[in-house]
């Protein structure tokens, strides 16, 4: 009876052993969020905001801070979700220096950012708490985040080149226990830029969830019809522009789950129908407030 013989091991190459033992934390995905709708729904009311309010420096520094307040967030979400993995507790640290290092000047030079902190420390924490108990989709989550970006034109307004003294003082003043909320913080147009994204953004919400996780569930689409009929309704009230908006994601929201019901409606196709809707708003509602 023969022995029997070990296998001879397969050299490996010097570039194949360097990945096996590359650290995950490495990883592109780590550092960057592949999730080009939450990137939609952070940056479009910022970008409405340049245009209408009048970009300055300052204002154009305020995008870039909340851009990183993005990254904070996502990468943050991620960690908690892991149950604090040290896998994912680089990129949050690394972004939230990053967002020290742009955030904490801004603060220095115009104090009155800060009236906004508490409303965004709330959201944060729902944030978190969401991704923590890994119901991130849930729509309690996602409210936090509509809110958050939504809220972004009101936060950026002292600080355009259309801000009247009143608003500038305020931006540039510490807020106080008695007037935390001074005249100008809700004027227009970062206030038609708020509300309108806030609608727009949270039929986003019920229309993707219709059409992917709640697929077939008609609380949900008639949820999501009552909401579009309503904003529809309300924005021909108050705009051409608003309403024209209002009308097409209306269109959306009926025809697409109709449609969904006869033949399959793949993921992908869903999002570039989002896609050039939301494009399509994002002009609408921009000029609405222009």
């Amino acid at each position: 009876m023969r022995p029997r013989t070990q296998p001879t091991p397969h050299p490996t190459s010097p570039q194949r052993a360097a990945t096996r033992t590359t650290p995950q934390f490495k990883s592109r995905r780590d550092w960057l969020s592949n999730e080009l709708g939450a990137w939609a729904i952070v940056l479009m009311p910022t970008l409405s905001a340049l245009f209408a309010c009048g970009p300055t420096l300052a204002l154009c520094w305020v995008a870039v801070a909340w851009a990183c307040c993005y990254c904070v967030q996502f990468s943050a979400a991620r960690w908690f979700k892991s149950r604090f993995r040290t896998r994912y507790a680089a990129p949050p640290l690394t972004y939230l220096g990053a967002l020290a290092a742009i955030g904490v000047p801004f603060v220095v030079l115009h104090p009155g950012v800060l009236r906004w902190a508490p409303l965004y420390i709330v959201l944060t924490a729902g944030s978190m708490l969401g991704a923590w108990m890994r119901r991130e989709h849930s729509l309690w989550a996602n409210a936090c985040a509509v809110l958050a970006s939504s809220a972004m034109p009101l936060v950026m307004q002292p600080y355009g080149a259309h801000a009247t003294y009143a608003m500038q003082l305020a931006g540039d003043t510490l807020p106080s226990v008695h007037n935390w909320f001074p005249a100008g913080t809700f004027a227009q147009p970062a206030l038609t830029l708020s509300l309108a994204y806030a609608a727009m953004l949270g039929g986003s919400v019920l229309f993707v969830k219709t059409m992917i996780r709640e697929r077939g569930n008609r609380a949900y689409l008639a949820a999501s019809w009552i909401w579009h009929i309503a904003i529809c309704a309300v924005g021909f009230a108050v705009s051409p522009w608003l309403g024209a908006a209002g009308a097409l994601l209306l269109l959306r929201a009926i025809g697409l789950p109709l449609i969904a019901r006869v033949r399959r409606v793949p993921a992908k196709y869903t999002g570039i129908t989002e896609c050039v809707a939301s494009t399509l708003c994002f002009v609408l509602i921009t000029c609405a407030a222009i």
